[in-house]
C-alpha cells in the first residue's frame, strides 16, 4: 500500500478537517480521543483532485472538559497514525508541554495496544 498522508486544513464549527493522500480506495479510519475510538469521522472523494479524498471528523462537544484533549487519526487496519489534533480548553497555558505529554500518552497507549496485539498474533 502507498503512503497515506492526512494534512490539516481546517477546524470549523466544531468539525476537524484535513486531505488524505496516497489511496486509490477510501482506507478505514479511526479517531479515539483517551484509548477509546469516537463515531461520526467520514472519508469522501475529492471532487477536484482524483485519489484524493477529505476527511471531516466532528469533534463531540461532550469530551471537551477544562484542559488538553487529544485525539488520534489512524489507519485502522494498520493502526498506523496518519495525524493528531488538540484542543485545549480553559485557562490559558503558559507552555505547550501538556499538549505534548497528552499528545505522547495518547501514543504510548496506541502503541501498548498495538504490542499487546502483536504478541497475541504471534503465540
Amino acid at each position: 500500500m502507498a503512503q497515506l498522508v492526512l494534512t490539516k486544513t481546517r477546524i470549523h464549527a466544531g468539525v476537524w478537517e484535513g486531505v488524505l493522500t496516497g489511496a486509490q480506495t477510501p482506507p478505514d479510519i479511526t479517531v479515539t480521543h483517551n484509548a477509546q475510538e469516537i463515531e461520526g469521522a467520514s472519508l469522501r472523494d475529492d471532487p477536484e483532485v482524483e485519489g484524493q479524498f477529505r476527511l471531516f471528523v466532528p469533534i463531540p462537544p461532550e469530551l471537551l472538559s477544562e484542559g488538553v484533549q487529544t485525539f488520534l487519526i489512524s489507519e485502522k487496519e494498520s493502526g498506523d497514525r496518519l495525524a493528531s489534533f488538540t484542543v485545549v480548553t480553559g485557562q490559558p497555558l503558559d507552555e505547550d508541554f501538556r499538549a505534548e505529554m497528552e499528545l505522547l500518552r495518547a501514543e504510548l497507549d496506541m502503541l501498548k495496544r498495538a504490542f499487546r496485539r502483536h504478541c497475541v498474533e504471534t503465540t
